[in-house]
């Protein structure tokens, strides 16, 4: 496996994957706003450190790691270039009538270094933590809405749904790529527009089968009498220990001490 995909769980036995999903969403959500919310260089180096600590404590793959940054590549070249050649400054070089600044470079490399942190977090909170831990730890963080009227346990089974079928999706998406390049089909050379317009015999059944799977998927469910019920039990019950509330204080200091910086 080279490629950690948002909603992918590999089963070990670490300190990451110990703890309380709702621990490793909190900590996520502030190494996540910590690239942000950090203006000094030490700020941005203790982030670093600690989701290297993260990566380390998970025993996640390094290559599958790097490939997770693939599907954000597109995303950070656009944006790189976009403060590369908007953002005014002292002035580098000039292309015709486009100057290229130094504050326009230690821009988009602010944001694409941003952009990797948050893929690669995402993915370390989906390689720990498992779909059905993720929807238990949302339920009881958005439990006390639940008595405003809002959906908790729906959004609950959304979610669980939503991160079953992510990497489902992306095996039927590399299947039809396999079976439209069998059939000649090229689908990696050629300008822009026309590796877009190849993409086409591949999007086509991907959405009619997700569609199909969706409709199988509500039958099942309304054959084996599923309802959303108020107060639904379950068999194992989310506790905090103390190394939950270590792993919080750690992160909590840091990202105090980030910002204060």
């Amino acid at each position: 496996m080279n490629l950690l995909l948002p909603g992918m769980y590999f089963a070990a036995d670490t300190v990451l994957h110990r703890l309380d999903p709702r621990v490793k969403m909190g900590a996520a959500t502030v190494l996540m706003m910590l690239p942000f919310a950090a203006r000094h260089p030490l700020g941005h180096l203790l982030t670093v450190g600690l989701v290297g600590a993260a990566v380390l404590l998970s025993r996640a793959p390094w290559r599958a790691l790097l490939g997770t940054l693939r599907t954000v590549f597109w995303l950070g070249f656009f944006m790189f270039f976009f403060y590369f050649f908007t953002t005014p400054g002292r002035p580098l070089v000039a292309l015709g009538g486009v100057t290229v600044t130094l504050e326009g470079v230690l821009a988009g490399a602010l944001q694409v270094y941003r952009l990797c942190l948050l893929a690669v977090i995402a993915a370390l909170l989906t390689y720990t933590t498992s779909p059905l831990q993720l929807t238990h730890g949302l339920e009881a963080m958005l439990s006390p809405l639940a008595r405003l009227g809002f959906p908790a346990r729906e959004m609950g089974m959304v979610m669980t749904i939503s991160l079953r079928f992510v990497p489902t999706f992306f095996e039927e998406i590399e299947t039809l790529s396999r079976a439209q390049k069998a059939r000649g089909v090229d689908l990696s050379s050629g300008p822009p527009w026309q590796r877009i317009r190849n993409t086409v015999p591949v999007l086509v059944p991907l959405f009619l089968s997700a569609i199909r799977r969706a409709e199988d998927l509500a039958v099942a469910m309304e054959a084996r009498g599923f309802r959303s019920q108020p107060h639904r039990t379950r068999l194992y019950r989310l506790t905090l220990t103390r190394a939950d509330a270590i792993a919080a204080l750690i992160v909590l200091a840091c990202g105090g001490v980030g910002i204060a910086l």
